[in-house]
């Protein structure tokens, strides 16, 4: 018995090829991550489990090699953002990062971080003007900070309290985000 192709495994089939080659690889994933955040909003961590930092300073290097330290846990909210340019989930979600940041910049320390040399971060910038304070770390992050996976994005309190953790596409922007901000800042 001879089984006929339907059109569904032809489509599943082309899917397919289409995800091996690089040109159209990115694309869709960018897609499917940006449906994911259409329906996926970082929460807050239940009080009884977050997480204390002790408060540190964090040494960073600008895009233009200029070294600055960034306060975490000493008195501000800090959001902190491992990304980099080649990351799929991570250019999806940098449009709700941004919007947040317009909005809660002056109240609120943001650092994303990046490992890529900041001539392909600056040639990315060219492509996709985001005005976002972009660094590369100078230290090994504390051990609660440590993750292997990008996108990861923190939220901390003003005292150290890591208030959400989130690892993957989501809605920075989101109302959920903006109300724990709210609820935090003084």
């Amino acid at each position: 018995m001879k089984k006929k192709f339907k059109p569904s495994d032809i489509f599943f089939l082309v899917f397919i090829a289409l995800l091996m080659i690089p040109q159209t690889r990115k694309p869709i994933q960018l897609a499917v991550n940006k449906a994911k955040i259409w329906v996926w909003s970082p929460s807050e961590i239940a009080a009884e489990d977050q997480k204390q930092l002790s408060p540190f300073d964090y040494p960073v290097l600008t895009l233009d090699g200029q070294s600055k330290t960034i306060e975490v846990g000493k008195g501000k909210v800090t959001f902190i953002g491992y990304w980099a340019t080649w990351c799929a989930p991570c250019l999806a979600e940098l449009p709700t990062i941004e919007a947040l940041y317009a909005d809660y910049g002056d109240q609120v320390n943001f650092l994303l971080l990046t490992n890529e040399q900041p001539k392909t971060v600056k040639a990315f910038l060219q492509k996709n003007p985001y005005d976002l304070p972009i660094y590369t770390s100078q230290i090994t992050p504390p051990d609660l900070l440590l993750n292997s996976s990008i996108p990861t994005n923190y939220l901390i309190g003003q005292n150290g309290h890591i208030l959400s953790k989130e690892t993957g596409a989501a809605d920075w922007n989101s109302e959920r985000v903006r109300d724990m901000l709210e609820d935090v800042l003084p």
